[in-house]
Parts: structure tokens; C-alpha cells; sequence
């Protein structure tokens, strides 16, 4: 399957290793955000926590799905992936990788929460934007990042208010108010209150590895796609005779649509797209018997116009203006999630590695962090509420973008979910200044330095290669 040279094999191998060792870091960077309030409220062990965690991770990464992992993939254009000159492609790759695990490992090193999906999604716009710059042509694909950008901002300022919002109701619907005091050091908590909080560790952990596993898988298929793209740029196991089909049923609505009815401009553009995308379809696989019998380009170009035809679609949706009903609607969408499959896949080994990996690292480097989220945020230590309040609040933020396909920061959502247990309790002034200003900096600079950095790292590697 890996028809390459040894100099190519070699820088493979590194890449793979690369990608296996962020998301390592990725696990012991966010742990913290999972563990930090079992082990402040005495309620696990700090090695039962991380393990537990560390379980619950593996395990997130293989029923999370690959809407997020996809994501991460078409920020970037099928055709700079596919580049003629694979150099060129592997400086990317390259560019991304060190540029991640620098900044993950430095902000892990200093002890600040800092996002690896920042860290993730700067590095990749930094190599794109740095193409736009370098060849003249837009190599970003920006509806996308938008989607993923607005998502990365909204997540912590949802996460803040709601949770405020929580002890709210927590303050309002339970009585008891032990569960509202600063746990005693050395001290186990009653068993039900173990049992909640242990419970939402485990949902954190959960929906950690089912978003932030993903980003892992998206980027170890980045690679492979670069460097292996006739097995991975589309599925393997796709039936031409089966994917002509969902076309033809997509090109038979879309003409029923009819781009009369249509009166908007963009609307115009966008159907016009898709239809000229199920020609192409339909032209690319007539003459081939198999997947395995398509010259790579062909396969480059057949990727390009599924993941036309399943954004341009959306948009038409969105502007609704088409001329289908409802049921028509939901029936494309059904034979668009079909056509995705074709581009929407990893091999089950890809997601063992990235489960491994990010589970190890799970177990192991917490302890940084875990000061910082759990004694450092606020003035006063977390009470049992709190903890639970945090944890469930950043569970449903995060496997709620996880059912969108859209990363999001574990580290940012529950951060700002613990400050926003804080405020409920005192306000504003039970926060600690110089840690909240700290988290706020990495925040705001995760972006442009990662962006900055890996676009210059890419520049440099494309000239010396």
C-alpha cells in the first residue's frame, strides 16, 4: 500500500510518529480539565482519576464519529494537499506537527490552560495562508475555518455564562449545603457525591476524547493523504456502482430545483456548483471498474466535488430559496451523508493509534495543569457544587459540538466553566487576576503565533527540501 521510496518512507514514519506524539501531549495537556475537580474535592485518587480518565478517553475517540476529524481535514483544499510536488505537501505537514507540539508543550511546561484545538487550527490556516501568500491563490478553505473559528470563541463565553447559570439552579433546587462548602484536605466526600463527580469526570473524559480524539484522526489522515493519497484521498472500499447511484438520485432533485426558482446571485452560483459537481461525478467514475483503477488525480478531483456538492447544498438550504420540499430536503441530505462516505473515513488503525496515544497521555504530565484549574482560578477552592457544575456544563458544550463536526477547546470550556462557578459564588472578585489574564493570553496569542510560526516553518522547509 505504501509504494515509496525509503527517503519518503522515512519522513512517513517521522510524520506518523509526530502526529501520535501531539496527541499524546493533547492528553496529558487536557487532563487536567477532566481530573481537576475529583481530585480537589478529595472525591478519586489523583492515579485512579487519571487512569479512569484515561479509559474514558480511549474509548470517546472510537464512538465520537468523524465529523470533527473531517473538519480538521478540509480546512485545507483537496489540490494543496495533492500537490505535484510532494515536498511541497510534506513541508506542510511538517510546518503543522512542530509548530503544534512546540506551543502545546510549551504552555503545558508554564502551567496555562492553553486550547491544542487553537493550537491545531493556527498551525493549519498559518500553512494556508502562507500558500495564498507565497502562490497567489486561495489555499484556505474560509467557510470552514469561519465555522470552526466562531465555534473555538463562542464555546468559553457559552461555557462561562452557563454554568453561572447552573449553580444558579443548583442554589434554587438543593438544599443541602454541604455541597457548597470548600472540601476538607484528606477528606472523602459522602458516597453520592463521589459518585456524581466521579461520573462527570467520566463524561469530560468522554466527550474529550470523542472531540479533541478526532482532531488526532484528522490529522494523521492529513498526512496520509499527503503522502499515500491513492489509498487515502478517498475511501477504499466505496462501490463505484453504489456511489453512481447516490449521485444520479442527487442530480435528479437538484434538476427538479430548477435554478429559476432561484433569484438570489449566490444561490444561483452555489446550484450551478453542485450540478457542474454531479457531472463531474458521473463523468469521473463511468469509465472506471473500481477505486483502485482511478488515477490518483481523478480521485483528488472526485473528493473536490463531493465536498462541493455536501457545503454548496448547505448554503442553498440556508437561503431558502430552493425549489424542494421538505421531505426532498431531508431526503438529499440523506444521499449527501451517503456521498460523504466516500470522503469521510479512517482506517480502523488510525483511530487505535490515536487512541492510544491520547489515552496514555492521559495518565501521565497532569499534575501542571491541574494546580492551575483547580486551585488557581479562583480564590478559594472548588466546592462539590462547583466541580460538578463545571463538569457538566463541559461535557454538553463539548459533545454538543462534537454532534455539529465542530472542534472544540476542552481546555477554554471548562476553564471558563469553572470561573463561572466562581462568580456565582462571590462575583467577579473571587477571581484570581493574574491566573484568569494569563488564561486570556494564551487564549489570544494561541492564534496568531501559531499562525505566524507555522507559516514561516512552511517556508522555510518548501525552499531547503
Amino acid at each position: 500500500m505504501f509504494d515509496l521510496s525509503t527517503g519518503l518512507f522515512i519522513l512517513l514514519i517521522v510524520c506518523v510518529a509526530l502526529t501520535i506524539f501531539f496527541e499524546f501531549i493533547n492528553g496529558f495537556h487536557d487532563t487536567a480539565n477532566a481530573v481537576a475537580t475529583v481530585i480537589y474535592t478529595n472525591a478519586l485518587k489523583p492515579t485512579v482519576a487519571v487512569v479512569f480518565s484515561g479509559i474514558c478517553n480511549f474509548v470517546g475517540v472510537f464512538v465520537g464519529g468523524l465529523g470533527v476529524a473531517m473538519g480538521i481535514v478540509n480546512i485545507l483544499p483537496t489540490e494543496v494537499l495533492v500537490d505535484a510536488n510532494i515536498y511541497h505537501s510534506i513541508s506542510m505537514i511538517l510546518a503543522v506537527l512542530i509548530t503544534a507540539i512546540i506551543w502545546n508543550f510549551g504552555t503545558w511546561y508554564v502551567g496555562l490552560p492553553a486550547s491544542s484545538s487553537h493550537t491545531l487550527i493556527g498551525s493549519i490556516l498559518g500553512i494556508g495562508i502562507a500558500l495564498s501568500i507565497a502562490d497567489g491563490k486561495n489555499s484556505v478553505n474560509w467557510t470552514k475555518a469561519q465555522d470552526i473559528g466562531l465555534a473555538l470563541l463562542l464555546s468559553p463565553l457559552f461555557g462561562f455564562a452557563v454554568a453561572i447559570f447552573v449553580m444558579y439552579l443548583f442554589k434554587r433546587l438543593i438544599r443541602n449545603q454541604y455541597i457548597y462548602k470548600e472540601p476538607i484536605p484528606g477528606k472523602t466526600p459522602p458516597t453520592w457525591i463521589r459518585w456524581v463527580l466521579t461520573t462527570c469526570c467520566g463524561l469530560v473524559s468522554f466527550t474529550h476524547g470523542s472531540n479533541d480524539g478526532q482532531k488526532g484522526i484528522g490529522l494523521l489522515m492529513l498526512v496520509l493523504i499527503v503522502f499515500v493519497p491513492k489509498s487515502f484521498v478517498i475511501n477504499p472500499d466505496i462501490k463505484l456502482a453504489e456511489l453512481n447511484t447516490v449521485n444520479t438520485e442527487i442530480s435528479k432533485y437538484i434538476n427538479i430545483a430548477d435554478s429559476s426558482r432561484i433569484v438570489n446571485k449566490p444561490d444561483i452560483k452555489w446550484y450551478r456548483e453542485i450540478k457542474k459537481a454531479t457531472l463531474n461525478i458521473s463523468e469521473l467514475i463511468s469509465s472506471q471498474h473500481s477505486v483502485d483503477s482511478m488515477p490518483t488525480a481523478d480521485k483528488a478531483a472526485l473528493r473536490k466535488d463531493i465536498i462541493v456538492i455536501g457545503k454548496n447544498f448547505e448554503k442553498l438550504i440556508a437561503g431558502k430559496n430552493i425549489a424542494l420540499s421538505l421531505n426532498e430536503i431531508n431526503e438529499v441530505k440523506h444521499l449527501i451523508s451517503k456521498l460523504k462516505n466516500t470522503t469521510d473515513f479512517a482506517p480502523n488503525w488510525v483511530k487505535i493509534a490515536i487512541s492510544i496515544a491520547l489515552g496514555l497521555g492521559t495518565m501521565v504530565g497532569w499534575r501542571r495543569i491541574v494546580e492551575t484549574v483547580g486551585s488557581k482560578i479562583g480564590k478559594q477552592s472548588m466546592s462539590y457544587a462547583q466541580g460538578t457544575a463545571a463538569q457538566l456544563v463541559g461535557s454538553s458544550t463539548i459533545a454538543l459540538s462534537t454532534g455539529f463536526g465542530l472542534p472544540v477547546s476542552t481546555t477554554h470550556v471548562l476553564s471558563s466553566a469553572i470561573a463561572g462557578t466562581m462568580v456565582a459564588k462571590k462575583g467577579l472578585k473571587n477571581l484570581q487576576k493574574k491566573t484568569i489574564k494569563n488564561i486570556l493570553l494564551a487564549w489570544v496569542l494561541t492564534l496568531p503565533v501559531t499562525i505566524i510560526m507555522s507559516g514561516l516553518l512552511f517556508l522555510l522547509f518548501r525552499k531547503i527540501m
